[in-house]
């Protein structure tokens, strides 16, 4: 299978080329620095600095994952621009580059977030609710599906990928919490009582491949964990697995300081992978203290 990946040399795309690549498809990366992509993705992926550059070549798969970190930096008009352009612009470009294409991939998986749903408090959510969140987060996801669903228009099966944190030994969300926490400065945000949809890096590898693979598989499915956990239960469950106390706490005030991204921090969605469940995929790691313990140990291998 020719597979072609935006955001190729991000920490899912790269993990993708690793797995892809040892099952004998044919990659190819669309990047700014095509250079990189060998270096990052592994010897036998091929980095292109534009779509065309594919010509008439086979092409059985896109796999959208392109865009900016969404929680790096404060949320200011500029940087809000950067991550609309970034995920809503490229595929915008991809779609058209698609339409003008006359073989077209039989699938498209594209990015999206958990944080379609917006902040859901306490009330679960799936993939049946189809109202997204009235903030930034829930307006970008819904705009970002909203035009990788018109692939659907040219025949191409769409899967909307609305993950969650993504927990991984190398990279990440995680890695950038260790250095605190193992020096015992872990905090929960707040009152620690807002939901954390999080997923193991090879349980959205093995989600997303499983999605690929799967030809009636269409439409939006939540990647994350069947037990989502508070904020409070993952600073709690972190410091546990580096045996370290975890006992401090982030006061709400101080994060609003952050602005609109504050949102993103003291909120969350108790989201569960209903579709994804339905569908028959099993998760390798379905809880958290087991995710983390194999995470930790990857790590500490190296």
């Amino acid at each position: 299978m020719h597979i072609l990946l935006t955001g190729g040399t991000g920490l899912i795309g790269r993990a993708l080329c690793r797995q892809w690549a040892a099952a004998g498809h044919q990659l190819t990366v669309l990047s700014r620095d095509p250079a990189r992509v060998a270096r990052e993705c592994g010897p036998g992926v091929r980095g292109i600095a534009q779509l065309d550059a594919l010509g008439d070549e086979q092409l059985d798969a896109v796999v959208n994952l392109a865009g900016a970190p969404i929680a790096d930096k404060p949320w200011t008009r500029s940087r809000k621009a950067e991550l609309w352009q970034s995920r809503i612009g490229t595929t915008e470009r991809l779609i058209e580059w698609l339409r003008g294409r006359p073989q077209k991939p039989a699938v498209l998986l594209s990015g999206s977030a958990t944080g379609f749903y917006g902040d859901s408090g306490e009330k679960p959510v799936s993939e049946a609710d189809s109202l997204a969140g009235p903030d930034f987060a829930g307006e970008l996801c819904l705009a970002w599906e909203q035009i990788a669903n018109e692939a659907e228009q040219l025949g191409i099966r769409v899967v909307n990928l609305r993950t969650g944190l993504v927990l991984a030994a190398d990279d990440g969300f995680l890695l950038r919490l260790l250095p605190p926490f193992r020096f015992g400065l872990g905090a929960r945000l707040g009152n620690g009582r807002q939901w954390m949809p999080w997923i193991h890096l090879q349980d959205q590898i093995g989600a997303i491949d499983f999605l690929l693979n799967r030809s009636d598989a269409q439409g939006p499915y939540n990647l994350c964990a069947p037990q989502p956990v508070r904020n409070r239960e993952f600073t709690e469950a972190l410091g546990r697995a580096l045996r370290r106390p975890a006992r401090l706490l982030i006061p709400a005030f101080a994060l609003r300081l952050m602005g609109e991204l504050s949102i993103l921090l003291l909120g969350g969605q108790r989201a569960r992978p209903e579709r994804l469940l339905a569908a028959g995929y099993v998760f390798r790691y379905p809880e958290l203290d087991a995710a983390l313990a194999d995470l930790l140990a990857a790590k500490d291998s190296r």
